[in-house]
Order: structure tokens, then sequence, then C-alpha cells
């Protein structure tokens, strides 16, 4: 691999493999990890599902409330990773997170299954639960409530966007010689270094 074959955007980078492995991977393609920390720095991490890449960010969809939510209002940098086991690759991702706009969580949210959007305004993600009967009631009422009709967008669920700075491409190879290609934002430009495996 040279640096050459990468293209000088990592977000074009990034869509060329994602393409492979939608090609190549069963099973969520678009599942990536995903690591915020609170403001004291203590970080964490779970899976979420891409659902967008434009206007030089990822896109992904949460409740604001949830304990992600809660950490990215308090500290709005992330960092994202990507794992596409056929493939033996891996891409990370750090930068800067931003709330998308209204319009662009409304047009998801429609695009949303029915059940989905129903439990999305039932549920208070990351809080305490009495017991299972207790959510599962709340759905029952619910979607009593919205039969027949579509459940509004509530406030506190909506899309996130991830500005990159720094993106790292890795390609799986024998004896652990792995490759690796770094790319940095600096003063507003890419720059890209291979590095030791």
């Amino acid at each position: 691999m040279s640096l050459e074959e990468f293209d000088p955007d990592p977000l074009r980078q990034f869509q060329s493999w994602f393409d492979e492995a939608r090609r190549a991977e069963a099973l969520l393609p678009e599942a990536m990890a995903l690591a915020t920390a609170d403001a004291a720095g203590r970080p964490s991490l779970r899976m979420v599902l891409l659902k967008g890449l434009g206007s030089g960010a990822f896109h992904f969809y949460t409740h604001y409330d949830s304990r992600k939510g809660r950490e990215l209002e308090d500290n709005p940098r992330a960092a994202l990773a990507f794992h596409w086991k056929s493939l033996e690759r891996q891409v990370r991702a750090e930068g800067r997170v931003e709330k998308a706009a209204a319009a662009e969580s409304d047009a998801y949210w429609e695009s949303r299954p029915w059940g989905s959007r129903v439990s999305a305004r039932v549920s208070r993600q990351s809080r305490p639960l009495g017991s299972r009967e207790e959510l599962e009631e709340g759905m029952r009422r619910a979607g009593e409530e919205w039969k027949g009709r579509s459940p509004a967008r509530p406030e506190h669920w909506g899309g996130y966007l991830l500005f990159p700075d720094a993106m790292e491409f890795w390609q799986g190879r024998p004896d652990r010689l792995h490759e690796r290609v770094e790319y940095r934002l600096e003063g507003g430009a890419w720059r890209r270094r291979l590095l030791q495996p």
C-alpha cells in the first residue's frame, strides 16, 4: 500500500471502503463504535449505526438525553471505529460533534418504522427502569395513542454530525505487518502519512 493509492480526501476514501464493506459484510456494515467522554474525561463506548455521510461529517441519530447525548453536551468531541472482519479492515475517526438541523432529524425520523418512532417517544434512554413490564405498558399505551397516525419527533431525539479532524485506515496483513494510513486536518487541509503497524 502506498499513500498514492489513498484519496487525498479521507471521507471519499471512507466512502470507497464503505461501499466495499456493504458488498462484503452480510450483517450491518454501518455498525460503528462511538466513544464519548463526560466533562471529567471518563470515557464510555457503545455501538450505533452510521445513517449518512455528507457535508464533511458522519451522521447518526439517538436520544439527546441518553448518556451519550449528555456527554456530547458536556464534551462535544467523539471518536468512531468501524471494523469489517471479512475485509480485515478498520477505520477510525475523531472530531467535533454537533446536533443535526431539525429538518434533517425530521426527515430521518419519518423514514423510520412506525414502531421505532413510538418506542423512541416512550424510552427514557439510559435512565433506570423499574421493570420490563413498565416499559412494555408504556409502549402499549403509546401505540394506542398513535394508532393510525405518525408519531411526531420528540425534541429529545435527533441527529448528530461528527466532523472528523483525524482519521485512520487500517488494513490487516500477515505476520502483523498491518498497513496504516493516518489523515490529520492541519490548517484547513488534510495531511496523510503511513504509520508503523
